[in-house]
């Protein structure tokens, strides 16, 4: 029943929604409705993992009103998509999803347009940014049509998660800058706000609490979630220098050229293998032969090794969470094999 809500339910509210944005757009300026139809596919071939989740904790405690969860659901992946086009202004980053993002399109159309490449820049760099704004004002729209008990913890909800995200988020870019030490503690923390919250802590909450969970279940779902998301953020840094770019969608030279202080970097920081290549890593030109140097000295200095025995640990704590918890059967077998499955994922 999931499953169906999931890829049919949730994609219908979310391409009548879209198709409403485009109309009323298209009087004020064909530029905005374009930027809505960006929007629309920016929102597309992703896992609907917040969905998922959040109906299954909805189905697990015997919620009524299915579609409320479907609306939900669908609030929780707008803020997803505006979260990750914000993260790609801030990134510098142009891809997503193994195509060009929204900020590199409009980019894109003003170079063609004959503008300098610094004003084409400009009007990607705005264009993500209004977008990702009009996404996160979107989802409260969404939750507005929810009349059922516990919409208002739902908002609730939804602004505590990115207001921890965005405490994630100001550390990863502090840690960029150098204006805060990238050590590993550090990054799990950053981790836990930056994930945890938003992508499996608040959409768990959300099902539960449209579902009428008590506030010992909502705080157990809440651990459990932030667990999930911990562990999901460490395989993917790994993923993000050591995966397979045709399975994540994205290059595995990014986190290296932009300097990015991951875990994997965190744990190799002081090592002699990577202090000899350190220089490489942050260049704006490197190439693929300096990527292979770093990630050599990644794989030497014993991080690689580190942060694989760091998923492991984290899958195994975060089943145990779930083992010790009160929640219903049949979420708990379905987030023990989600950690599984979030400790294995190769995209």
């Amino acid at each position: 029943m999931t499953e169906m809500l999931t890829h049919d339910s949730v994609d219908v509210v979310l391409a009548d929604f879209f198709a409403d944005r485009v109309r009323r757009a298209t009087p004020l300026a064909e530029h905005y409705a374009l930027l809505w139809r960006r929007l629309a596919r920016s929102s597309e071939g992703g896992k609907r993992l917040r969905p998922r989740l959040l109906l299954d904790a909805h189905a697990a405690f015997g919620g009524p009103h299915p579609q409320d969860a479907v609306v939900a659901a669908a609030a929780f992946e707008l803020v997803h998509t505006a979260l990750l086009l914000h993260d790609d202004v801030l990134d510098r980053d142009l891809t997503r999803r193994g195509r060009p993002n929204l900020a590199a399109e409009f980019a894109g159309d003003a170079s063609q347009d004959g503008l300098s490449p610094h004003a084409a820049a400009a009007w990607g760099t705005a264009s993500g940014i209004l977008g990702g704004d009009l996404l996160l004002s979107s989802a409260y729209a969404l939750v507005g049509r929810i009349r059922s008990e516990g919409r208002a913890e739902l908002t609730d909800i939804i602004a505590e998660s990115l207001f921890r995200a965005a405490a994630g988020e100001h550390d990863d870019v502090a840690f960029g800058l150098g204006t805060a030490p990238a050590t590993p503690d550090r990054v799990l923390r950053m981790m836990a706000n930056k994930t945890g919250s938003y992508s499996f802590a608040g959409p768990l909450r959300a099902g539960g609490a449209l579902a009428g969970a008590s506030p010992q279940a909502s705080a157990e779902l809440e651990q459990v979630g932030i667990a999930l998301g911990m562990l999901y953020q460490v395989r993917d840094d790994l993923l993000g220098v050591f995966g397979d770019p045709h399975r994540t969608g994205k290059s595995t030279t990014g986190d290296l050229r932009e300097g990015k202080r991951t875990l994997l970097v965190a744990c190799a920081e002081g090592h002699p293998e990577w202090t000899a290549v350190r220089h490489l890593w942050g260049r704006p030109e490197l190439d693929e032969a300096d990527a292979d140097l770093l990630r050599a000295a990644l794989v030497a200095s014993g991080a690689r090794a580190a942060v694989l025995d760091l998923v492991d640990a984290k899958r195994r704590a975060a089943v145990a969470m779930v083992e010790r918890s009160e929640l219903p059967t049949v979420l708990k077998r379905e987030l023990t094999g989600l950690a599984v499955r979030l400790a294995e994922r190769e995209s």
